[in-house]
């Protein structure tokens, strides 16, 4: 039965990580891990059963301290990089580690739903992906079309190159950059690109982006003053490869060009407090999911600048040769930009959102309060994209 109700599950600790199982394209998974200062802390998988809405959930458990991002290894389902807190001679650092889930938690297999019997399990450790050298680690993103065994972790200034070893339970240092200027720079978040055969990352640090060729470790285009405050997150444009999307504490998402970085394609201007995070739609890239401290989750309709403006896939080049061939006076008219739906079934901050790997119309949201909701695009916009 499918209906746009959403589905809502509270875990019993305070969340701020979230993340789709990446490679695991048939079940609908997430991940989240807690942040919990008192107990161990855990990553939840959370399956969710489309044609009951049922949400059932395993535990594992993150001994090592309070999860601040995660993320999911693109070719082998069973293996995650975390980062947490660990606290260290009167500071605290945040590490960063890639883990392996135990086999039969593989989607589908015989868990039971119901929380009261289901064994908590742990992660087996494969390798850490720090040299405390660095600083503390703020993310680490894996290589979209890779066979997961090249990640980048930024930590403070630092941006690294790790090369994991076979079975993963090593990590090489394969190169790294750092940021260079006045002041205490430390990057807040990054994505490797999935175009130009993997060899392209963007970061953001302050109120900056920067691109970064992963073969020489330079930069090749700087955004400055991106945002008016904090840059928080980055997200590419799965079928436009100049595309990038960011947000930021100033309640702004942006969407630019990387080949010309002077001003943003576009700005949306819909939140009301930090936006935390930003996620295009993998298959239909008009979709774009923001979630904010304002407590709302916002489904924009960038139908202007998404690959299929025209109802079909198009390229930048076949753009200007439509313009060129279109008689005068009978111009189409440009599709409209709007948001599809405000979601305000949280009443804490969201961290996270998140599209599903394995259904395109499926996303997941995450509260700081552990509120997990599940929604679907609306169903009339759905057929809209598809017919």
């Amino acid at each position: 039965m499918e209906d746009d109700a959403p589905v809502i599950y509270g875990l019993e600790f305070q969340a701020r990580a979230l993340t789709p199982q990446t490679a695991e394209t048939d079940a609908i998974r997430f991940l989240v891990g807690t942040q919990s200062l008192k107990y161990d802390n855990q990553v939840i998988l959370m399956d969710f059963q489309d044609t009951n809405n049922v949400i059932s959930k395993n535990v594992l458990l993150h001994q090592v301290g309070e999860i601040w991002h995660m993320s999911t290894s693109p070719a082998d389902k069973g293996v995650l990089a975390t980062c947490y807190n660990k606290p260290s001679d009167s500071k605290v650092l945040t590490c960063a580690a890639v883990w392996r889930m135990p086999q039969e938690l593989e989607p589908g297999g015989h868990e039971s739903p119901d929380d009261s019997t289901s064994p908590t399990h742990t992660l087996e450790l494969l390798c850490h992906l720090d040299d405390t050298s660095h600083g503390s680690t703020a993310c680490v993103t894996w290589e979209p079309t890779g066979d997961g065994k090249k990640v980048i972790s930024l930590a403070d200034s630092h941006i690294l190159l790790w090369d994991l070893q076979e079975s993963s339970s090593q990590a090489v240092l394969a190169s790294s950059a750092s940021l260079e200027g006045k002041g205490q720079l430390k990057f807040t978040s990054g994505r490797w690109s999935p175009h130009h055969t993997g060899t392209q990352v963007a970061t953001a640090n302050d109120t900056t982006i920067r691109g970064w060729d992963t073969r020489s470790m330079s930069q090749i285009y700087c955004i400055e003053n991106a945002h008016g405050q904090l840059v928080r997150d980055l997200d590419f444009n799965p079928n436009k490869q100049y595309y990038l999307a960011s947000c930021g504490d100033d309640c702004k998402v942006k969407f630019w060009d990387t080949r010309n970085v002077t001003e943003p394609v576009k700005t949306l201007e819909q939140h009301s407090h930090w936006v935390w995070n930003v996620r295009y739609n993998h298959s239909h890239d008009q979709l774009v999911l923001t979630g904010s401290s304002d407590s709302r989750v916002i489904l924009s309709n960038m139908v202007s600048i998404s690959s299929e403006p025209f109802g079909h896939l198009v390229d930048d080049d076949d753009l200007s040769d439509q313009e060129e061939r279109r008689p005068e006076g009978k111009s189409q008219e440009p599709p409209q930009d709007s948001v599809i739906a405000t979601y305000e079934e949280h009443e804490d901050s969201v961290y996270a959102v998140d599209w599903s790997s394995a259904d395109p119309w499926l996303f997941a949201s995450l509260s700081y309060d552990g509120r997990l909701v599940i929604n679907r695009v609306p169903r009339a916009l759905k057929y809209h994209i598809l017919l």
